[in-house]
């Protein structure tokens, strides 16, 4: 696919594309470039994104999008620190159960300005979840 035929594709037609269980590599670049930031949210939850993909979608400008990509269990220590300090409190929220997190990361966020990111900083870590449905990706939750 082009990224000509691929911009043509409608929004109905580029979700199912984000969800689709095997996406070539041109397909996933246009995804990162999405315009449409609900495409790129689903693009972000899929389990099997690489490790580049990762670090883009870690620097997108939408918290919803950094929001996905802070759930991970897979992320580096510079991506996790970037959560930790990110401007918006609900990707802190995200990241403040994340496994990934250092006894002084933790303990940061226990100390945030926002009292939700507080409150969950004081809970343990939470399991990562998956979901799949039928011919689809299988999607963090």
């Amino acid at each position: 696919m082009t990224e000509l035929q691929y911009k043509a594709l409608s929004l109905e037609e580029r979700l199912a594309l984000a969800l689709a269980p095997d996406l070539s590599v041109e397909v996933r670049q246009f995804m990162l470039r999405e315009q449409w930031v609900q495409t790129r949210c689903y693009f972000a939850r899929r389990a099997d994104l690489t490790t580049d993909e990762i670090e883009s979608l870690s620097h997108d400008e939408d918290h919803m999008i950094r929001l996905c990509i802070a759930r991970r269990h897979d992320l580096s220590r510079d991506q996790v620190q970037r959560f930790v300090q990110d401007r918006d409190p609900n990707v802190r929220h995200s990241i403040s159960r994340n496994p990934c997190l250092s006894a002084e990361q933790k303990a940061m966020l226990q100390q945030d300005e926002d009292p939700l990111v507080r409150k969950a900083a004081l809970k343990s870590a939470r399991a990562q979840q998956f979901r799949q449905r039928a011919g689809q990706a299988r999607l963090i939750r």
